[in-house]
């Protein structure tokens, strides 16, 4: 499935540096490891998850961006000249942005500084996930694998009473769907059997 989706948090800070030279660089967390995300999903409800090394392999072998409010016009720094670093650590994905400058650096800087903005968004395409059905609450998606696209600094998520939002394709309907087609068989399968 290539289907991209995204997901909005609202940070815990955005941390911002200038140095003497005046270089200004942001760095924060765009997804923490096995933190469950608020209820995701219009048509069918689920939790999600990221398990920790699920961006691994596409940070050593793609090359990712970092923009404004997923606007690929806006493009604030990128992995391959350095002047986006993201890496994996014990408590999530962390990012390192080298602000650029330009008008568009500028006002982000102004805008997270003051405190305007202070969300992180991601764009990704799932390689391998899993969903648990726990009885006691909704469906749980960790997703164990994915392509990290972009990261995006958001004014606020899609959904404003939560951390964690969701937009675009909706994989727990996918699933669903998937679960229904296998009962409907089964079920096909155990009426057969009875009639003969």
């Amino acid at each position: 499935m290539d289907k991209m989706e995204m997901r909005e948090i609202v940070t815990e800070k955005i941390e911002i540096r200038e140095d003497e030279d005046g270089k200004r660089t942001l760095s924060g967390y765009a997804v923490k490891w096995e933190k469950k995300s608020h209820v995701l999903g219009m048509f069918f409800k689920f939790r999600e998850q990221f398990k920790k090394g699920a961006f691994a392999d596409s940070l050593k072998n793609d090359d990712q961006r970092f923009l404004w409010s997923h606007d690929v016009s806006k493009v604030l720094g990128r992995t391959k000249n350095e002047t986006l670093r993201l890496n994996e650590d014990d408590i999530g994905l962390r990012f390192e942005l080298d602000l650029p400058n330009t008008s568009l650096g500028n006002d982000t800087y102004e805008s997270i500084q003051r405190g305007d903005v202070d969300g992180v968004s991601f764009g990704f395409r799932k390689e391998d996930d899993e969903i648990e059905e726990p009885e006691d609450d909704l469906p749980l998606r960790t997703v164990k694998k994915a392509k990290l696209l972009e990261v995006s600094a958001v004014a606020f998520p899609a959904y404003p009473d939560s951390e964690v939002s969701a937009r675009g394709f909706d994989r727990m309907k996918q699933y669903d769907e998937e679960l229904k087609e296998y009962r409907d068989e089964k079920a096909a399968k155990i009426k057969i059997l009875t009639i003969l």
